[in-house]
């Protein structure tokens, strides 16, 4: 075993505990009241990654710049993944347009007809199609499981990130989510990190 993987391995134990302890301590009211993000002090660059479309065409992170995105990277082998699209789904029905988007990035190897098929079979009808057959994705972003979500700015910089699955539309995340789209665009260039 390398110790790269071997590294990458207890990073991903250790998120995995931090946030099975974060679910596991949390509040009655901050269950009742649902997940909340916790923003950096500071927002973070992100890397210049790119994906594909629906169409298999190249895209990336800066088409989105000027809306609030909710990445969430994803899989369709993934079950807990497969738990919350519905909810991401609905997520984008109602908030979706100029300032806010949902961007799904499948890792799927099977690419553009692996996540067609799911969308089909499990009526998941707002989300576009995002993939990343390459799954280069996963160590451009730091993504030690799937699915994490990373909340990013009008800017293209990354405010905040979740590992495991969540109900995505429930008022209190659709309230905060507003928040964040009500938030001004800032003046001034935005700085896009080496990695990637």
């Amino acid at each position: 075993m390398s110790s790269s993987f071997s590294s990458r391995r207890r990073q991903f134990v250790a998120a995995l505990a931090l946030s099975l302890g974060a679910a596991g301590g949390a509040s009655a009211a901050q269950s009742a009241n649902g997940f909340r993000f916790t923003p950096y002090p500071q927002p973070r660059p992100l890397p210049a990654l790119s994906f594909l479309n629906a169409q298999g065409k190249p895209t990336s992170l800066a088409a989105f710049r000027g809306k609030v995105v909710l990445l969430n990277v994803w899989a369709t082998w993934c079950p807990p993944c497969v738990k919350e699209m519905p909810t991401l789904n609905k997520l984008q029905e109602v908030l979706g347009g100029k300032d806010f988007a949902v961007l799904p990035l499948s890792v799927d190897k099977g690419g553009v007809f692996a996540v067609q098929s799911f969308y089909q079979d499990n009526f998941i009808d707002h989300l576009p199609v995002y993939v990343d057959p390459t799954t280069k994705v996963l160590d451009g972003l730091n993504i030690l499981g799937t699915p994490t979500t990373i909340l990013i700015d009008k800017q293209g910089r990354e405010i905040a990130r979740t590992l495991g699955p969540q109900d995505w539309d429930q008022p209190s995340m659709i309230a905060q989510l507003r928040q964040y789209m009500a938030r001004p665009v800032a003046a001034g260039p935005v700085r896009v990190s080496g990695r990637g």
